[in-house]
């Protein structure tokens, strides 16, 4: 089994259910029922004491009817081809659900990026873009960072495809260090676009000012959005990582607690640290709290442990972190969840930008990026609430019904 649900209901029966409310959707379901391409390769690394290592790797382009497609690439010890597939898929549905000109891929390799040493890194990563060039490319396939890569990766990628193709394109990733074209807040993204969010359906889920908030997954995207949601008045009440959680029922000071975790302290050594208290790391999802955000891997909240959910709102902010058994469980049990193809999209949205950016020749400011951002999110997050609303739909129901409209009308415009 892959790191993340891999035997969970497919994204694919989701999309085929919503097709009940998306008359002429047939053409689009059959071509969206296998991926456009999906290529695997045997990528070999020098280890810095000398010996070679082979590692397996992918690259899924899903579909293209809406442009040149457009995912993540992640390192990780537990990555397979079936978890690259599903999220291909996943991103395939959110840049509908967005409005963005992408289709949807997904890439990785299966290693565990904690056991390799900055070079060994690099290496990888330069490996990964000679062997995927006639893959990748800036009208044709665009990765970005995910779990286990950054900006530094992203760079290192785009300078080893301008080595095997021959040409500069620094359009061939985005999230990309900004001295190589990489556009300002790029870093924040997700979890500010997921912050936007909240602002934007508050009312509608039933969060007050002052809600109680427990983040699940204190790293990048977790931290944005837990420091953003603080700056407003919600009470942090807990965060975790993989090492344990840390509680303050008052609401944590989360300045020093973010500081130690960025020089790269476990939330397990920080008892007392913002006045929180260490507990077991999963003791989060029980929690009594308004509002909680799964961000760290996929298949957090699953069977098992729905029932035991302490939240009235769930916002996914990873990939798949609420399986589909779950998810029946937590609507029966009257909890809404704001599903990741919406609230993890400030990432890919950014991105979005940062393409823009590296056509135009010129260099966003960061204000103009946050300001289009939080209209972006706005402007989805409530057309997805809206049609919830009018269809009696769940936010998740609507989000695949959204973007199927806009795939099958693609599908059709493209007569494919």
């Amino acid at each position: 089994m892959s790191e993340e649900n891999s035997n969970d209901p497919s994204g694919f029966d989701r999309l085929r259910r919503a097709a009940e409310h998306v008359p002429g959707a047939e053409a689009a379901l059959a071509r969206l029922a296998m991926p456009l391409e999906m290529r695997a390769l045997r990528l070999a690394l020098d280890r810095d004491d000398g010996t070679r290592t082979y590692l397996p790797a992918w690259r899924c382009r899903y579909d293209d009817a809406l442009g040149p497609t457009k995912g993540g690439l992640r390192f990780h010890q537990g990555l397979d081809a079936a978890t690259v597939e599903r999220l291909a898929f996943e991103m395939t549905v959110k840049c509908a659900v967005m409005d963005l000109p992408y289709g949807g891929a997904k890439g990785g390799v299966r290693v565990d990026p904690k056991a390799l040493s900055a070079a060994e890194r690099r290496r990888l990563a330069a490996a990964y873009a000679r062997a995927f060039a006639d893959t990748i490319g800036p009208e044709r396939d665009v990765p970005a960072p995910d779990v286990g890569t950054d900006a530094g990766v992203m760079g290192v990628i785009a300078d080893a495809y301008a080595g095997a193709t021959g040409r500069h394109a620094p359009g061939v990733v985005t999230g990309k260090p900004l001295a190589a074209g990489g556009i300002a807040g790029r870093e924040e993204a997700t979890g500010r676009g997921a912050f936007c969010l909240v602002q934007q359906l508050s009312q509608a889920l039933g969060l007050s000012s002052v809600c109680r908030v427990a983040v699940q997954g204190f790293g990048n995207a977790g931290m944005h959005m837990a420091e953003l949601l603080a700056g407003t008045g919600r009470r942090m009440v807990a965060v975790s990582d993989s090492s344990a959680t840390l509680v303050c029922e008052d609401g944590l000071d989360l300045g020093p607690v973010a500081a130690a975790k960025r020089e790269g302290q476990s939330l397990a050594d920080l008892d007392g640290l913002g006045g929180g208290r260490v507990r077991d790391r999963d003791a989060i999802l029980s929690l009594d709290c308004d509002l909680l955000v799964p961000a760290a891997l996929g298949g957090a909240i699953t069977g098992a442990n729905a029932g035991g959910v302490g939240a009235r709102v769930i916002l996914e902010l990873a990939n798949g972190p609420v399986t589909g058994e779950a998810d029946t469980i937590l609507a029966e049990r009257g909890i809404t969840v704001v599903p990741d193809v919406l609230a993890n999209a400030g990432g890919v949205t950014v991105s979005h930008f940062e393409s823009l950016q590296n056509r135009q020749g010129e260099a966003w400011p960061e204000e103009r990026v946050r300001e289009r951002l939080s209209e972006a999110m706005g402007r989805c997050g409530a057309a997805v609430a809206e049609l919830a609303r009018d269809c009696g739909l769940t936010l998740r129901e609507a989000a695949y019904v959204r973007a199927l409209e806009r795939l099958a009308a693609a599908v059709a415009a493209r007569g494919c």
